[in-house]
C-alpha cells in the first residue's frame, strides 16, 4: 500500500520470473476479479457512482467502465499471443475512450463484461502447456511481453482499480 491515492497498491513492476505457483495464483486472481469488483461496488448510488476517487481522477463508474474497456484488450493481446506468432498489439488512448458517451451507461453493462472476459480468459489460461505462457507479444510503445507479464500486469490493473473504489468507500463511509 503507498499513500498515494494514484496507486494504492503501488506501481504495477513487471517480474523478472513467474513460477507455476505464481502463474496459477495469477490465473486465480484473473477469475476472481469480477466478483471484487462486483463487492467493491456493491450498493453505491447513482451520486456515488459519480464521484471521483481522488481528486482529479476519474468516477466511479468510469472506472468500472474503464475496467471492462482494459480487460477486453488483455482478453484480445492474451488471446492473439497465445496464437499468433509475435504479434504486436495495438496500444489505445485511454482517456479518449473514458470521454466516449457509453461511459455513461449503467455500470453493469461493464459488469457483465467483466464478468465474461475474464471466465473465458481464466478457462483459456487453465488450458495451456507451460510454453504457452513464454509466448510473446510486442507493444509498440512499452515493449515485449509474455503471456506470463500480461497476466501479471492485468491482475495488478484490476486490484489497482478495485482499491480505488475501495479506498474511496473507506474514506467517505460508504
Amino acid at each position: 500500500m503507498t499513500t498515494d491515492p494514484r496507486y494504492p497498491i503501488g506501481k504495477w513492476a513487471r517480474p523478472t520470473a513467474i513460477s507455476a505457483a505464481d502463474r496459477a495464483a495469477n490465473i486465480a486472481a484473473v477469475a476472481a476479479l469480477p466478483a471484487q469488483l462486483r463487492t467493491a461496488v456493491a450498493g453505491l448510488t447513482d451520486a456515488q457512482l459519480d464521484t471521483p476517487y481522488r481528486d482529479g481522477g476519474w468516477t466511479v463508474r468510469r472506472l468500472v467502465h474503464h475496467v471492462a474497456d482494459s480487460h477486453l484488450n488483455f482478453y484480445t493481446r492474451a488471446k492473439l499471443a497465445l496464437t499468433e506468432d509475435r504479434p504486436t498489439i495495438k496500444p489505445y488512448d485511454e482517456e479518449a475512450w473514458a470521454r466516449l458517451a457509453d461511459n455513461a451507461l449503467p455500470i453493469t453493462l461493464s459488469l457483465h463484461i467483466v464478468d465474461a472476459v475474464q471466465e473465458r480468459l481464466a478457462v483459456a489460461l487453465r488450458a495451456q502447456p507451460e510454453a504457452a505462457f513464454q509466448r510473446p507479444v510486442v507493444h509498440p510503445v512499452s515493449g515485449d511481453f509474455t503471456v506470463d507479464s500480461l497476466i501479471s500486469m492485468y491482475v495488478w490493473h484490476g486490484k489497482h482499480h478495485v482499491a480505488h473504489i475501495s479506498a474511496l468507500r473507506a474514506a467517505r463511509g460508504w
